[in-house]
This record gives C-alpha cells, structure tokens and sequence, in this order.
C-alpha cells in the first residue's frame, strides 16, 4: 500500500469538515489543499486564522504518521503560527509541510501556507508527541 493510501485510507473527520485534500505524501513532505469557503472566513470574507492552524495542524500530523508505523500514534503539544497575508474566500490555500526535527520522542515539522498562486499566508511550525508502540 503507498504511503498516500495508507494515510487517507479511514475517514479525518474534522479534515472532512474543512474540505482538507491532500495531495501528495512522502516521508519528507505532505502536500495538501483547501478551498477557503465562507464558513472558514472572518466577517471580511478572509479565511480564519483557526482554519489555517487547522489546515496545518492536520499536515503535520499526517506528517508524523507517515514516520511512523501502521499503529503509531501522535499528539500535536505545540504549534506556533506566523501569520503573513491574508486568503480571501473562494481562494485555494495550498500547505507543504516538511521536517525541521524527526526524533523518536517527538517531531518538529515547518508548513509553509500559501495561495494556488504562491503567495505567503503563514508559515507554522509545530512539535508532534511521538507515542511509545502498543503491542
């Protein structure tokens, strides 16, 4: 089973609740997308700064468990967001995430947030709790 499969093939449900996609999944980058619709925006029609940790907590997330066995589990314990630009609705936010740390203990991953047309949104880094393997 590719790596793909393997991380979509049970339901996200708040990832489906987003509209999260993803597009690609190697062990060194997460690709995924979301359209910026009027429920994920601000009163400005601008996509909501919760969505975008959302979006990218999800990447990483994902990212972890790509590192790890079928049975590994993961817990975000920090994430920190620099907001850039903003993403204005009916835009599609692309998200790349990619490893600053892969510990065994825990994970730091970089997302880097951006419009179809590469504008920066934000950049987020969080740290993934590693779970020690059940039997």
């Amino acid at each position: 089973m590719d790596l793909l499969t393997r991380l979509t093939k049970e339901p996200l449900p708040f990832a489906t609740l987003l509209g999260i996609e993803i597009v690609s999944a190697t062990l060194d980058k997460i690709v995924g997308q979301m359209l910026v619709r009027n429920e994920l925006c601000t009163r400005s029609a601008v996509l909501h700064g919760g969505a975008i940790m959302a979006f990218a907590d999800t990447l990483g997330a994902l990212a972890t468990l790509a590192n790890l066995t079928e049975r590994g589990r993961t817990a975000t314990i920090e994430s920190k967001t620099n907001f850039i630009s903003g993403a204005r609705i009916g835009s599609q936010i692309v998200g790349e995430t990619t490893p600053l740390h892969r510990g065994q203990r825990t994970m730091v991953w970089q997302t880097r947030v951006t419009t179809a047309d590469d504008k920066l949104v934000a950049v987020v880094t969080q740290t993934q709790l590693v779970f020690p393997q059940l039997p």
